[in-house]
């Protein structure tokens, strides 16, 4: 072996158009030269980057390119372009010498049954299915580092002894089980072939060198098999190793340094070139001819700021020299921190579009949060612009990807309404209808069947829900019935192969999705999305027997943790010159303009998941990295990018809400930024981007419309004659809920899947209060508690079945029936007769015609002195007495005047002497009373003031103005955003 030869590209370069440049200058012209050349690259992406970067180069035209081999994934790959030697040949016997690797998703079901199997472990099986999941990570991770799993139970310390015995106990599934398991099926783990792989390859190159050219270019060796092949490669006659971004200006305090910080951007290349026994003085720049040489300056600054903390005193010669630098370093980088995610978002779409007005120029953004990349590609839609995120998206959330979870959600949950109007709404679902046609239906099926209180369970009760004449929603629910068969049969079976379950779940997708023109296989399959999930349903049958029989019931959750870590990655369409890149991706490729975003903590760096499975001591001695290795490999990343000539850095000061940390690269380049001249001059430009995103959405003020209250004035024909005293209150205190509910007839839809709500609770308290008073109206039962629990549960009905009725509504009622007794018990020697839920009415005179006032009193009492009292059952909150006083809840004065007019006809005409609300909370305590003034004052104030409103609105040009008193507006109104109460509101608001 020769002596090792090391190379290095400045990050402030392009490091694929680097490497391509100095290849095609070393290849020679013959056409086939490159050809001879082996390079081994991080990853199929890089390789495709690098591609690119020799047609960039060539200026587009066809050229012959090198074997380009990713070592993430080396297969069988182990031929050289030259003719066949003793090399290659040993290297492809040891290969095929290797076991296959097993597929992902075969070996998290066959972890996911042995976990099953264990004794004395009570886990569900999508439980069952994580904890294999994390095995899987626990075994490429051990395997990647060349470690023992059997090794574990030596960690076991002192008074951990006993909890790590439990975990150790559960390991020994790795040790003892699994490798059996892989014995049977003749497989190894895929870590492990790799590194078989990475060895044989390495053994053949040391033995016999290859005859052409070999190159590793671009990634740090951070798998100890992979650092051994590349100690190989860089002693070949014709082999070298490129580096992405060596510092080779630090000192040697800060080398040292650099080796126990694993947090450090140089701290992997670092022990590369240890344990390939390279000096890093021996490591030369590549020779790329024609290149534009990029400014150090930047790089100095990048690596002074993220040099390690035992090294971060500056010196004063340093300091002058970083002064005198500092101008130069800052030229092209702009910061920007924005208020908000959704304005950083706006920021980066503005600077990427600004970008294209320049013909050729390119840009990225550079980002691990894929939260800010979904954002971003949307605002982009603003201007049809689309651009490719490379990360891709799960593919749960991907349209056939919802679809085919909501197919299985709806029938595990036997149509329950939200999932199955989920369903049916989706773009997918036709049903053999035209897609519109569809859509109707289904609006039918909402409107009368899945509103309000959820219908008993499956297609019958959906039936019994919709009644008699609903003829479209019928032909709906008979398809829905046809298509689902197949599903709803292995779901009602008490265990199913799983292999039986994803072909009724494929079936019954694929006749959901038919229309009329097009069969549900071409609808489904179809498209970046279509094609990953079918790839993922294919692969999971060919794994489905590793599991073995399931209880149907499992299945949903089963295949929502099983398709999780299924990426959909955009095949074309995205624009040429713009891109969103993932920060590993950007390690090799820069754009003219970079921006790399989302620079927060636990965004970039990311937040490193602790191990499930052992303390950080424990993975240290153990032999495997620790999470800091992870930040050092992202801190690389971000001193590779950041080197760019023209970069953003942008940031969000807040995210859903709450205040978020900058990155920590930020926070030390802010240190040899702040005060400088750039710090004014950025945050000028910072604001001009903010103020250009937030101009995007502010209109003109030219073309500005001003939102003003709602004051319709229909003509009095039109106008209610007839109210009860409950909607006098929302008269006056929001005109417009009585023009739209009563002019433009207008009802609020029920929720869909109603839970008893606090109204509906009342109705039900109401109603067994009034069924028990008809009962008894003169003396109380015997066992009167008894009574009116019977009672109660007559008018909860079904309702008491339901979970959070039974738990929270009903024993607050039982304490509502205890308490109501007790006041009756007070009361009944005092009453001579009791109306409950009575109905009255009283005309009034209007200047356009009589104008009924109508009320349901819940209970009249006629005392024994002649006089009435009027009760009210609140059990919500109660109107205060200064409301009823000032008139703006009328409801139990009005009452009080019908009263009085003789307008309930079952009870006799006479002063009423007290007014009450009760509260029936069934809380601490139960209920209360509260007594309203009942002077005769109040109730002719109370009808004189509804005189003057029937007068006043009886003008056509009384308006019905949206809640006219703010500070009297109702709680709650079906209608508010129907006024646009808050668009006008807030415009008042910024006037005054």
């Amino acid at each position: 072996m020769s002596e090792a030869r090391v190379y290095s590209v400045h990050p402030g370069n392009t490091f694929v158009d680097a490497f391509a440049r100095g290849l095609l200058a070393s290849a020679g012209p013959e056409p086939e030269a490159l050809t001879r050349i082996q390079i081994l690259l991080p990853t199929r992406r890089a390789s495709r980057a690098l591609a690119a970067a020799f047609l960039r180069l060539r200026g587009g035209q066809p050229l012959l390119l090198p074997w380009m081999r990713p070592l993430g994934d080396l297969e069988d790959d182990l031929f050289s372009p030259d003719e066949e030697t003793t090399a290659d040949e040993m290297a492809f016997g040891e290969a095929l010498a290797v076991p296959p690797a097993i597929s992902s998703l075969k070996r998290q079901l066959l972890l996911t049954r042995t976990v099953l199997a264990l004794k004395g472990q009570a886990t569900t099986l999508d439980q069952a299915a994580r904890l294999a999941r994390e095995l899987g990570r626990l075994l490429d991770q051990a395997q990647t580092e060349r470690r023992d799993l059997a090794g574990l139970a030596d960690l076991i310390k002192g008074e951990l002894a006993q909890h790590w015995q439990i975990t150790v106990d559960f390991l020994a599934i790795l040790t003892q089980s699994w490798p059996e398991i892989l014995a049977e099926e003749g497989c190894v783990d895929p870590a492990e072939r790799r590194n078989r792989l990475l060895e044989a390859q390495a053994h053949a190159w040391r033995t016999a060198p290859p005859p052409g050219p070999v190159y590793a270019a671009g990634t740090t060796g951070s798998v100890p098999a992979t650092a051994d092949l590349l100690a190989v490669v860089a002693r070949l006659p014709r082999g070298a190793v490129i580096l992405p971004g060596l510092d080779a200006e630090v000192d040697d305090a800060t080398w040292q340094a650099i080796l126990d910080d694993p947090g450090h951007p140089q701290f992997g290349m670092a022990h590369l070139l240890e344990r390939i026994e390279v000096d890093r003085r021996a490591v030369r720049d590549w020779p790329a001819p024609d290149q534009d040489r990029c400014d150090p300056a930047r790089t100095r600054l990048v690596n002074r700021a993220l040099r390690p903390a035992a090294c971060s005193e500056i010196a004063p010669a340093e300091r002058t020299a970083l002064a005198a630098v500092l101008p130069t370093a800052l030229v092209g980088l702009t910061r920007i921190d924005c208020p908000s995610a959704e304005e950083e978002a706006r920021v980066v779409a503005l600077i990427l579009r600004q970008v294209l007005e320049t013909p050729g120029k390119t840009a990225a953004l550079v980002t691990s949060s894929r939260t800010l990349a979904r954002r971003v590609a949307a605002e982009l839609q603003r201007w049809g612009i689309a651009i490719d995120d490379s990360a891709g998206r799960p593919l749960g959330a991907t349209p056939v990807g919802t679809f085919l979870r909501l197919v299985v959600a709806t029938v595990a949950a036997s149509f329950a309404p939200i999932p199955l109007l989920a369903m049916l709404k989706h773009p997918l679902a036709a049903l053999g209808f035209p897609a519109a046609a569809a859509r109707a239906k289904a609006r039918g099926l909402e409107s009368r069947a899945l509103r309000g209180p959820r219908p008993a369970p499956g297609i019958e009760g959906l039936r019994a829900a919709l009644g008699a004449d609903a003829a479209s929603a019928h032909e709906l629910l008979a398809a829905i019935e046809r298509a689902t068969a197949p599903l709803r049969r292995e779901m009602d079976r008490p265990r199913a192969p799983l292999i039986d379950l994803l072909r009724a779940h494929v079936e019954t997708a694929e006749v959901l999705a038919a229309s009329t023109t097009e069969t549900g296989a071409e609808r489904l399959w179809t498209g970046d999305d279509g094609e990953a999930a079918a790839q993922f349903f294919s692969q999971l049958a060919d794994a489905a027997a590793s599991l073995g029989p399931i209880p149907p019931a499992d299945y949903p959750e089963l295949y929502d943790v099983l398709q999780t870590g299924s990426v959909v990655r955009p095949s074309f369409g995205g624009h040429p010159r713009l891109a969103i890149w993932g920060p590993l991706e950007a390690r090799l490729q820069h754009a003219d303009v970079m921006i790399l975003g989302a620079l927060n903590e636990d965004s970039w760096p990311p937040q490193v998941p602790p191990n499930p499975w052992m303390g950080r001591q424990m993975m240290k001695e153990f032999g495997l990295p620790l999470p800091e290795r992870r930040i050092g490999l992202s801190a690389h990343d971000f001193a590779q990018a950041a080197a760019a000539p023209e970069v953003y850095l942008t940031r969000s000061r807040r995210e859903e809400g709450a205040p978020t940390v900058p990155s920590r690269w930020l926070l030390r380049l802010g240190l040899f930024t702040k005060g400088t001249a750039w710090e004014s001059s950025n945050a000028a430009m910072a604001d001009r981007w903010l103020h250009w995103a937030r101009d995007l959405d502010t209109p003109a003020a030219e073309h500005a419309i001003a939102i003003s209250r709602p004051a319709p004035t229909p003509p009095v024909a039109a106008r209610p004659r007839r109210l009860s005293v409950t909607q006098i209150d929302t008269w006056m205190r929001d005109p417009y809920a009585i023009y739209a509910r009563h002019i433009l007839a207008l009802q609020a839809l029920d929720p869909i899947d109603a839970d008893p709500a606090q109204a509906e609770y009342g109705a039900v308290v109401h109603q067994a209060l009034d069924a028990f008073l008809r009962r008894y109206p003169d003396r109380l039962p015997a066992s009167a508690v008894e009574c009116l629990l019977a009672e109660g549960r007559s008018a909860f009905g079904r309702l008491v079945d339901r979970p959070g009725v039974r738990a929270f509504w009903w024993p607050r009622f039982e304490r509502i029936a205890r308490w109501f007794l007790d006041q009756e018990r007070l009361r009944r020697p005092g009453l001579t007769a009791c109306a409950t839920e009575i109905k009255g009415e009283m005309h009034l005179s209007a200047p356009e015609g009589p104008f009924l006032l109508t009320a349901k009193a819940d209970r009249i009492d006629v005392l024994a002195d002649g006089t009435l009292a009027i009760i009210d059952y609140k059990t919500g909150s109660v109107p205060k007495k200064g409301e009823v006083e000032a008139g703006l809840s009328p409801q139990l004065p009005l009452e009080a005047a019908i009263a009085q007019a003789g307008g309930f006809a079952s009870v006799p005409r006479a002063r009423v002497g007290c007014l009450e609300y009760w509260r029936l909370s069934g809380g601490i305590p139960p209920g209360t009373i509260e007594p309203i003034n009942s002077g005769p004052e109040l109730v002719a104030a109370a009808a004189a003031g509804l005189e003057r409103l029937v007068a006043a609105f009886d003008r056509e040009e009384t308006p019905y103005l949206s809640q006219p008193r703010p500070a009297a507006a109702p709680r709650y109104s079906d209608y508010g955003h129907l006024a646009r109460i808050k668009e006008w509101s807030a415009g008042a608001e910024d006037d005054g």
